[in-house]
C-alpha cells in the first residue's frame, strides 16, 4: 500500500496552518486513512485525481485528489517475482539493481516518471522490442473506487476493470493502490552508443533506412532518434541534427556483427559503443553526464524550469526521402532558435508486433513502423509566449499529417494532447463527446473502455479532459 496520501483542499475544508497552499500529507496511511480523501472530494466533486505520467496538456481547476511518491519496500530475495508499491521510475530501477544485477523492467527512460501513471497508460521504453510494454509485465493490481472500497486483486476486480487500467489510464477507474509485477531478464552488461549525423553528413539517407532496419532489427537492438535543428557556426546557417541512440542486450562484438549486416550505412564502429551495467544504461538514458552516479535516478526534482508542449503521433508506413527532406526543412522554418520544434522516433517492431491490438487497453500494437513525440520548449512564462509557441507547435503538428496515421489520427494517451478534444465539464461527459480523442487514444478498444466504465464508475466520479466517460 502507498505510505502516504494527499489531497489539496480548499482553506475552509482543510486548513493548513502555516501555508493554505501547500499539500495536506496523510502520512502512513492505511485502507481506513486512504477513503476519507476520496470521500472528500466526492462530497466537494473534484473533477479528477492525479497520477504522475507524461500528461502534458492538463489544466486543474478544482479538487484534486492525488497519491503521490510513494517508495517502495526493499525487493524480496527472489527478483523476478516481487511486490511493487507505486513510486517513481527511477526508484523501481534502483531497487532492483540493488537486487539483481540480471533483472529490469520494461518502462520508460524518465527517472522521474511515476510508476503508477506510467503504467496505466501502457508503459514504453528501450526494453519494448524486446519485452513489449510495462503492462505486458503486470501480472495483479490494487484499485480503490468511488466510495472507497478497495479491491485486493484482478479477480476482487473483474478481469474487464484489470484489462482497462492497463493501457486505458487507470485515473478514469479509481485510484491504483499497487502494481504486482514480473520482472524480466537482461545480460550484466549492455552496450549503448549515440552518433549524429547533419543532413550535410547523409542524416536524410540514414533516416530512411533507419525506418525499414530499426522495427526488424534484431530485437536485443533498440535504436531512437532525435532531430533537432541547429545553427551551424561554419555555414551560417539552419540545419538538422539527428542522434542515434541505441541500447543493446550484450556486448559490442556481436552488436557490430548486426549492424554490419543490417545497417552498415550507420557505420558504427567499437570506439562509439560505452558497455555498462542495465542501471548504468538508465542513468545514460536519462541524460546525465557520462559516469554520473547511479543515486540520481533517486533524484526527484527537477532543476530545470522550462515551459513546453507534447505531442505524439504514429507512422505506419516509411517516409520518403522526399518527404523527409520535407519534414527537415519544416522544422527549421518552425524554429525560431534557440527555441525549436524536435522530435524523437521510437521504433515499433519485434515483440510488440506480436501482442494483439485488444489484449490490453494499450490498441497501438502491430503495423507501426515507429512512434514520434513532438516536442516545443520555452523557458519565459508570459501569454503572449505561451500563444506564440503554442501556434508553433500546432502548426508544425499539421504539416506533419500527411506522413501518419489517419482515420483516426492515432496518438499515445500518456502524451495527453487537448487539441484533439476535451469533453463536456462536470458529470455529464458523453460517449458521443469523448470519440474525437477516445478514437485517436484507444480506435476499437474505446467502446469496451467505455463499457467497463459504466460498470465501475457509473457517476463518473474519476473524470478529466480527456477521461473515460460513462456510456450515455
Amino acid at each position: 500500500m502507498p505510505r502516504h496520501s494527499t489531497i489539496r483542499p480548499r482553506q475552509s475544508q482543510l486548513k493548513n496552518r502555516r501555508d493554505p497552499n501547500k499539500l495536506i500529507f496523510l502520512n502512513k496511511p492505511n485502507e481506513r486513512r486512504q477513503k476519507p480523501p476520496v470521500r472528500f472530494c466526492l462530497h466537494k466533486k473534484t473533477r479528477s485525481h492525479r497520477r504522475r505520467r507524461h500528461r502534458n496538456s492538463h489544466k486543474s481547476n478544482n479538487l484534486l485528489l492525488q497519491t503521490p511518491k510513494p517508495r517502495a519496500k526493499n525487493p524480496k530475495r527472489r527478483p523476478r517475482l516481487r511486490r511493487l508499491l507505486i513510486h517513481f521510475s527511477g526508484q523501481l530501477y534502483y531497487n532492483i539493481a540493488s537486487k539483481s544485477k540480471v533483472h529490469a523492467f520494461p518502462a520508460g527512460v524518465c527517472p522521474k516518471v511515476g510508476a503508477g501513471g506510467h503504467f496505466s497508460g501502457g508503459g514504453f521504453g528501450n526494453l519494448m522490442r524486446k519485452y513489449g510494454l510495462s503492462i505486458d509485465h503486470i501480472i495483479d493490481a490494487q484499485i480503490m473506487d468511488a466510495n472507497g472500497k478497495v479491491y485486493r486483486n484482478r479477480q476482487a476486480m473483474g478481469e474487464d476493470v484489470f484489462w482497462a487500467i492497463r493501457g486505458g489510464g487507470g485515473g478514469s477507474y479509481g485510484v491504483i493502490l499497487a502494481w504486482k509485477i514480473k520482472l524480466v531478464r537482461v545480460p550484466e552488461k549492455v552496450t549503448v552508443f549515440k552518433l549524429e549525423r547533419t543532413v550535410r553528413e547523409g542524416a536524410v539517407d540514414l533516416v530512411h533506412k533507419w525506418q525499414q532496419v530499426a522495427p526488424v532489427i534484431d530485437r536485443d537492438l533498440f535504436i531512437r532518434l532525435e532531430i533537432k535543428p541547429i545553427n551551424r557556426k561554419i555555414s551560417k546557417g539552419k540545419t538538422i541534427k539527428v542522434s542515434f541512440i541505441g541500447m543493446f542486450l550484450g556486448l559490442p562484438e556481436r552488436l557490430l556483427n548486426i549492424t554490419k549486416q543490417s545497417f552498415p550505412e550507420l557505420h558504427l564502429t567499437k570506439e562509439d559503443c560505452m558497455v555498462k551495467k542495465w542501471i548504468e544504461s538508465s542513468v545514460f538514458w536519462a541524460n546525465y553526464p557520462e559516469k554520473a552516479p547511479i543515486e540520481l535516478l533517486l533524484k526527484r526534482v527537477s532543476t530545470n524550469e522550462y515551459y513546453w508542449k507534447r505531442t505524439s503521433d504514429f507512422v505506419q508506413a516509411p517516409i520518403s526521402k522526399q518527404g523527409l527532406a520535407k519534414i527537415f526543412q519544416t522544422m527549421i522554418d518552425h524554429s525560431p532558435l534557440p527555441r525549436r520544434v524536435w522530435m524523437q522516433w521510437n521504433p515499433w517492431g519485434g515483440k510488440m508486433a506480436e501482442i494483439a491490438s485488444d489484449a490490453t487497453a494499450f490498441v497501438h500494437r502491430g503495423g507501426n513502423v515507429f512512434m514520434i513525440e513532438h516536442f516545443m520548449n520555452w523557458y519565459r512564462p508570459g501569454d503572449e509566449l505561451e500563444e506564440k509557441f503554442l501556434a508553433i507547435a500546432r502548426s508544425f503538428k499539421e504539416a506533419m499529417a500527411p506522413f501518419v496515421s489517419k482515420n483516426p489520427r492515432e496518438a499515445f494517451f500518456n502524451y495527453r494532447d487537448v487539441d484533439i478534444g476535451i469533453t463536456t465539464p462536470g458529470y455529464n461527459a458523453t460517449y458521443e463527446g469523448a470519440k474525437v480523442y477516445g478514437d485517436s487514444y484507444f480506435k476499437g478498444n474505446y467502446l469496451r473502455l467505455v463499457k467497463i466504465k459504466a460498470r465501475f464508475d457509473r457517476t463518473n466520479f474519476f473524470r478529466s479532459q480527456q477521461g473515460i466517460p460513462v456510456l450515455a
